[in-house]
């Protein structure tokens, strides 16, 4: 029902705090996109295609000659198209992230370029038949060739999987570690409180006038448009009897107490940053919260025993084996689970 309301449009009523975009045009003036500059190619590093392989692997299945360069003019294409998925993001988002998305970027440049070389060896392993002929044909090479390509495939779809990595990079909560954590969370904030307070200013001024012409910033095309269209949702769902629901403000406050309680995360965690006690010893071991990476970490001397393991994980506290530590998102929480999981007073 809310997406029959025409509100939705004007306070992006489905997205979350942390993929809002600017507030649009009240007054439907719409974003000039032509105008906008568009973003740069991302600088990226082009390994090689080995084009010799290329060259058999297209002979051994076409009788059409090989165009010099293509398997390499092909990869870096691909290349080029990610350069610009990253470089497009990297406008959308903070510059926190912006190393991030580059290493993905030479990732996906490299692991294309490792998957290019090797299907073209897989296809010069073997001809087709069409080529060599029925005669004394190698059936069993065939099949092994065929299975190699099938889990080609494979790894080409965990490879274009990096894309959707890149394309998901700051969509979701705001990671308390970025230098703008705070202006970004500040901004979520103000903007969803403007959403609140013009959702009910639209209220009272529709219970007052029953229309929505002269509300302030709001042309009279617009205005008309909105009247007519709440009309019809009235129509079609008669328990609908304000223009912006008691649930759409109900929403809105609780997104509103999420940013509120991200803002005193981060107070906590700076708190944290500053205060010079940051371990706390146990018997067999230390916790150690490590505000640079926002991770609560509980650190053995030795192995701890599976009784101990299996606290730890009830308590969702994971092994990170690049940290070498126990840990979980540094909060107070965390902090009372692990005093649990240890046993400790």
């Amino acid at each position: 029902m809310s997406e029959q309301l025409t509100f939705s449009a004007l306070f992006d009523q489905d997205k979350t705090p942390e993929q809002m975009e600017a507030p649009q045009n009240i007054q439907g003036e719409s974003k000039k996109q032509d105008e906008a500059p568009q973003p740069e190619r991302a600088k990226v590093k082009y390994y090689n295609i080995d084009e010799e392989l290329a060259r058999r692997s297209h002979e051994m299945m076409s009788f059409r000659d090989y165009k010099k360069n293509s398997a390499t003019d092909e990869y870096r294409a691909s290349v080029d198209a990610a350069a610009e998925l990253a470089a497009k993001k990297k406008k959308s988002v903070s510059s926190f992230y912006h190393d991030k998305i580059d290493h993905l970027l030479d990732v996906y440049a490299r692991k294309l370029a490792e998957w290019t070389n090797a299907y073209n060896r897989n296809g010069a392993s073997c001809p087709s038949v069409m080529i060599c002929g029925p005669a004394n044909f190698p059936t069993r090479k065939k099949e092994k060739q065929i299975a190699r390509e099938e889990s080609l495939w494979k790894e080409y779809n965990n490879i274009k999987g990096i894309l959707d990595k890149i394309r998901q990079i700051g969509t979701g909560p705001v990671d308390l570690t970025d230098p703008n954590a705070r202006e970004m969370l500040q901004d979520q904030l103000d903007r969803l409180q403007e959403r609140l307070d013009r959702g009910k200013q639209l209220n009272a001024y529709y219970r007052k006038h029953k229309t929505f012409t002269g509300f302030p910033g709001m042309s009279d095309e617009d205005s008309k448009k909105l009247s007519a269209e709440f009309e019809d949702t009235r129509a079609r769902c008669p328990w609908v009897s304000k223009p912006f629901p008691d649930y759409e403000l109900t929403s809105l406050r609780g997104k509103i107490k999420r940013v509120q309680a991200r803002i005193e995360d981060l107070n906590r965690l700076e708190a944290i940053q500053k205060a010079p006690e940051d371990t706390t010893r146990f018997d067999g071991g230390e916790i150690i919260r490590n505000a640079e990476l926002n991770r609560l970490q509980i650190v053995f001397d030795d192995i701890p025993d599976e009784e101990t393991r299996n606290a730890l994980k009830a308590e969702s506290f994971r092994w990170s084996p690049k940290n070498k530590a126990w840990q979980r998102q540094l909060t107070t929480n965390a902090e009372r689970a692990a005093r649990r999981a240890l046993k400790l007073a």
